[in-house]
């Protein structure tokens, strides 16, 4: 019989003693489930921050045995909560014979609660004395054996509810994405901005280059994606007169998954009226300084071992200066399509047929300088054929008024002074329509009632769009994106 059968069925052994465990509690009339409260008044982590106040006082904890070590009449364990763990001492003296036998039966993983005063051991470690210790919940399953958290890293996504008690470095960078979007939008109310919520499910997905999820919605007869972006509706609220709003919000592209995406992602746009893609700019640069110092104590984060400075000046430049800069190519110079074709074949940069001057423009930029992109820079002035939803630039009609944030080599953030002229985004949309129909499955299609309400009047507006996820990988050092995700997309097992 070979090992892995062994353990099997060790393993179904110490689960079966677990359902007898419970089984016994249930018929002896403790059955731990029909507690419905206990009155936890303190965390393990203020109790040690904060031992000289707590000394000698009673306090009330709660959370999962973590470890336990008898020794006849007394025994010693550790219970972690929310904030950390603590050792508590629990004696037959203390608690009764009835109490002790059953506090011994106890499971590694159990929920408890415990009732003590707080003392120093002889060695120094805080500890609580416990004078009475409640089963809340029985530990069906087994924890993983390593007390430092599980190491099967795709186990630990599809059992996140095991990883955020196991692994506290896990649960500290999600702890710590909570408190970032909790200083994101206490930055932008305090700028007067509105949080609003806007549909998830619609008849036409558009706002950005990615191909949707379809489904069909039974009550009306309808086909509907789930939405690739906030923008089209947020402009509408501006129309609407809101001036400046923003929404976090999930929103779904249907395409690969990787260190740096997720099928499923949070995004945050925000627009604002009677400004340009320079206060988007200004707005970019501050909010990452600020939430960076609230949440990390500090304007820089070490991210692979590069040390990023927020409080440093973003870099400005433009597409075409970078291209010039990095790949020895001068797109200011070459205006015709032809022209960029050539140069592409020089450089082995492969397009399609259906690619204009500005898709090849931008193909040179993902291939010789995104990567360049380390410290915080804003590149700026993109190619009007890549920014369907853009203004043009008033001196120069083949680019528009559009930045990407980049740091440490990735796109962050996406900025536009928004189009709010009616009859050229209709154009922008027919050259998209054209797109589409040429093979393009990220092109957008025609959004007739946003064109309605552009028709109404948009006031010159300034919009942005940040990646919350990588924001947070940034902040936190996580490298990949499942790390940031309490729930990652995962393939289903069979």
């Amino acid at each position: 019989m070979g090992e892995d059968r062994i353990q099997e069925q060790d393993l179904n052994q110490l689960l079966k003693i677990r359902r007898e465990k419970l089984a016994d509690l249930k018929a002896s009339g403790h059955d731990p489930y029909v507690i419905t409260k206990f009155d936890q008044d303190h965390h393990t982590a203020e109790i040690i921050a904060r031992y000289d106040e707590f000394e000698g006082k009673t306090v009330k904890i709660a959370g999962r045995l973590m470890s336990k070590r008898v020794m006849g009449k007394a025994s010693f364990c550790n219970v972690k909560d929310l904030t950390g763990g603590i050792q508590c001492y629990v004696s037959r003296d203390d608690l009764g014979d009835e109490a002790y036998a059953a506090f011994k039966k106890m499971d590694i993983g159990d929920n408890v609660g415990l009732e003590g005063f707080v003392f120093k051991t002889k060695t120094g470690e805080i500890t609580v004395h416990a004078k009475a210790v409640t089963l809340f919940t029985k530990a069906l399953q087994i924890l993983p054996e390593k007390y430092h958290g599980m190491t099967d890293t795709d186990l630990r996504y599809r059992q996140r509810y095991v990883d955020l008690f196991m692994n506290d470095e896990a649960k500290e960078v999600l702890v710590k994405r909570s408190a970032i979007l909790k200083e994101i939008r206490n930055y932008l109310d305090g700028q007067g901005f509105m949080e609003v919520e806007t549909p998830v499910l619609v008849s036409n997905a558009g706002g950005a280059a990615a191909r949707p999820f379809m489904t069909h919605f039974n009550a009306l007869d309808q086909d509907m994606k789930l939405r690739i972006s906030l923008e089209l509706y947020l402009k509408r609220l501006i129309v609407g007169g809101l001036e400046r709003v923003y929404e976090i919000g999930r929103v779904f592209r249907n395409e690969g998954v990787d260190t740096r995406h997720n099928p499923e992602f949070t995004l945050m746009e925000l627009y604002q009226a009677y400004t340009d893609y320079h206060g988007m700019m200004d707005l970019a640069e501050n909010l990452y300084r600020t939430v960076c110092e609230k949440v990390n104590g500090t304007t820089k984060v070490m991210y692979n071992g590069i040390e990023i400075d927020f409080g440093k000046p973003f870099e400005r430049i433009t597409m075409i200066e970078a291209i010039r800069k990095y790949a020895g190519v001068d797109f200011d110079e070459i205006r015709t399509l032809e022209g960029a074709r050539a140069v592409a074949k020089e450089h082995h940069i492969e397009f399609e047929e259906r690619h204009k001057w500005g898709d090849i423009v931008n193909l040179f930029f993902e291939e010789f300088c995104e990567d360049k992109m380390i410290q915080p820079t804003f590149v700026c002035d993109h190619p009007l054929d890549v920014s369907p939803l853009t203004k043009k630039k008033p001196t120069d009609p083949m680019l528009v008024e559009r930045f990407e944030l980049f740091i440490n080599g990735a796109e962050m953030a996406n900025a536009y002074s928004e189009l709010n002229d009616p009859d050229d985004q209709r154009e922008r949309f027919k050259a998209q329509e054209a797109a589409l129909a040429a093979g393009d499955e990220e092109a957008n299609t025609t959004d007739e009632d946003f064109l309605r309400a552009l028709e109404f009047g948009m006031p010159p507006t300034g919009g942005i769009g940040f990646g919350i996820d990588r924001m947070v990988m940034l902040l936190t050092g996580a490298t990949v994106i499942r790390d940031v995700l309490l729930f990652p997309t995962l393939k289903t097992l069979s």
